[in-house]
């Protein structure tokens, strides 16, 4: 495993040192971070077109990153992922992922994430990245909830039509040699193991499609995170160490009651605040030989974000495990010989 990094997303800003790559990288390798997570819609840190067809532009950025002290851990389309599928319902809010020229145009805006993520497949390349961060997107989470009952048929079509959006998608991510890293996310159809099947079903169990782990999704669903990995560890190829914590009470549960995030019962949490077990993780992880890179993503309701960043390398560093390359009991070993084993066994 490698690490510590950072995702970049949730402190860009347009004051420094978060409005340009060079002060950003610069102050994320200052905490002692070692890789950044890019967010390829931000541009005033990067421009996913250009990294797509230059490799003088990646250069330069690797560059920057380099003489301050991290590289490019994986880049990221969380928002035009989530605009690949998007039910009506959520179109005038999620028009805002996108720019202004197909807002207000479905099929445009559509077309649109799709080129994104083929480009970002190829930028990934260019990079030497093998995983890349992304959502699904959605067209059933409005029905999340079967009230009312839903549509007998609804489910399976939902994925077939998910499967049938993102198989192309997946091709170019195969193409180009990188993991398509779904974060299973509540609001995207993908959202836990069972979804994730599902889906992998619908692209015919694609190789490139894969899982951005990050377990602060699961204490909200509550769900079991660590039997997680047990289960779907070989397509655990990204992992964002984010915090929770969910204390359900007698006036509130998992669903929120459209609380703010202060005052729900079920809230991210910075690093070491909340209730997550990032010991047993990083070991499962470990145990199942994870070799990506562990990427610290801030978000909390309470603590300010430079004091999360601030915290979040050196509690990555404490939790990541340098593999061990023997046994412990291996000084009382008495060596292979197999005339010794079969008297130790009785047999002949």
């Amino acid at each position: 495993m490698k690490g510590p990094a950072i995702f970049l997303a949730q402190f860009a800003g347009d004051e420094a040192p978060f409005n340009s790559l060079d002060a950003i990288t610069k102050w994320a390798g200052s905490l002692g971070y070692k890789g950044v997570q890019i967010p390829t819609w931000d541009g005033r840190l990067f421009d996913l077109e250009k990294a797509a067809e230059s490799q003088d532009y990646v250069d330069e950025i690797k560059g920057i990153c380099a003489q301050n002290g991290v590289e490019v851990t994986e880049l990221s389309t969380h928002l035009q992922g989530q605009l690949v599928a998007s039910h009506p319902a959520y179109d005038t809010l999620f028009d805002g992922f996108a720019p202004p020229q197909v807002q207000g145009n479905v099929a445009a805006r559509t077309d649109w994430a799709v080129e994104q993520l083929n480009l970002a497949a190829r930028a990934s390349r260019r990079f030497g990245c093998t995983s890349h961060a992304t959502f699904s997107g959605a067209l059933m989470w409005h029905m999340v909830y079967p009230w009312p009952q839903r549509p007998a048929g609804l489910v399976e079509e939902g994925f077939a039509e998910l499967g049938r959006r993102w198989k192309p998608i997946l091709d170019r991510f195969d193409e180009n040699g990188v993991d398509a890293c779904y974060e299973l996310h509540p609001g995207e159809d993908l959202h836990d193991g069972v979804t994730f099947e599902r889906f992998l079903d619908a692209v015919d169990q694609h190789p490139r499609a894969n899982i951005l782990y990050d377990p602060s999704h699961f204490v909200l669903q509550q769900l079991d995170y660590l039997a997680f990995i047990d289960i779907y560890h070989e397509r655990i190829k990204a992992f964002h160490v984010k915090d929770a914590e969910f204390r359900p009470n007698g006036r509130a549960g998992v669903y929120g009651s459209y609380s703010s995030w202060v005052d729900r019962p079920g809230r991210f949490r910075s690093l070491g605040d909340g209730q997550i077990d990032f010991g047993a993780i990083f070991s499962k992880l470990t145990q199942y030989g994870y070799p990506g890179w562990a990427v610290l993503e801030w978000e909390c309701a309470l603590k300010h974000p430079e004091q999360g960043a601030a915290e979040g390398a050196p509690f990555i560093a404490r939790h990541m495990i340098r593999k061990a390359d023997k046994a412990f009991d291996d000084f009382a070993g008495t060596g292979a010989d197999k005339a010794l084993i079969h008297k130790v066994l009785g047999i002949d």
